[in-house]
């Protein structure tokens, strides 16, 4: 099924001097103007392209790729505003509307905000919303602890960091829990923590479970090699300094070595830990 506002493949139809045709099925037949027609592009070929409305509200393709699709958030930034409202870089042609009913505040030409792409129904038109809220949260959670899932960042509160979850749910990052720095609209991946009774949502950005813990404990041994069998790093270190080593929390990190040193493979000491001898 053909869709306006995200990537479809279509068959050529016919050739101009101007572009091509595409057979857009339900759609018709639909314009990739000449600049964006591949080399040597032929009848029958399929094309991979983006289907959106040009500043006559005439429905075209386009090989660009835009920052954000019909169903996603993204940051953009504002280019322009007038009486209808601000309009948004989203790296195609024709810039991005936010009309003034979709903005949470008045909206300023060289900020920049995470927005929401949606097609207006009334409209017919691609528009984007900063009411990210209403977008969200709008169906039940089906995730399980331990899933992979795509994040963005939406913004830092007194516990820890908003999240945008595969975009579709609200989730959380534990400030006690992140070291890196994040930034609004930053994608990043991440995983489900916990699934609360109230169905809010505890992210973490590290895999939960031992696999991730194995996989430390043989990067903990590797770097203990490369410095001679020893690190000034234990478990009574400071959290930024084992992320700034490893990128992992202290958590994981002594879990890790609490690990290695059951198995007999390092000794833990008050200024560090240290691999065995016999390894």
């Amino acid at each position: 099924m053909a869709e306006i506002g995200k990537r479809n493949i279509f068959r050529v139809d016919r050739i101009f001097d101007f572009g091509v045709y595409l057979s857009g099925e339900e759609l018709g037949d639909i314009l990739l103007p000449i600049r964006y027609v591949p080399a040597e592009c032929k009848v029958d070929d399929m094309v991979d392209v983006f289907v959106y409305f040009d500043s006559e509200d005439r429905i075209i393709a386009t090989t660009e790729k835009p920052f954000a699709s019909v169903g996603e958030f993204a940051l953009l930034k504002v280019i322009a505003v007038n009486n209808i409202g601000a309009f948004l870089d989203w790296g195609l042609m024709k810039d991005l509307l936010v009309p003034f009913s979709e903005q949470k505040m008045k909206m300023e030409v060289g900020r920049s905000y995470l927005v929401f792409v949606y097609l207006d129904k009334i409209t017919n038109r691609i528009v984007a919303s900063a009411k990210i809220d209403k977008f969200l949260d709008n169906i039940p959670p089906d995730y399980h602890e331990g899933q992979e899932v795509d994040l963005i960042i939406e913004n830092q509160t007194e516990i820890g960091f908003k999240a945008i979850i595969n975009n579709t749910h609200w989730g959380i990052l534990y400030k006690n829990e992140v070291f890196q720095s994040l930034d609004k609209g930053q994608q990043i991946k991440g995983y489900i923590k916990k699934l609360r009774e109230d169905e809010k949502i505890d992210l973490c950005l590290e895999q939960p479970g031992y696999d991730k813990i194995d996989a430390i404990s043989k990067q903990i041994l590797l770097i203990l090699k490369k410095n001679d069998g020893f690190i000034a790093l234990s478990d009574k270190s400071e959290a930024g300094l084992i992320y700034s080593m490893f990128g992992i929390s202290k958590k994981t990190f002594k879990l890790s070595i609490g690990r290695l040193y059951r198995k007999k493979l390092i000794t833990i000491e008050d200024i560090g830990i240290r691999m065995n001898d016999e390894l």
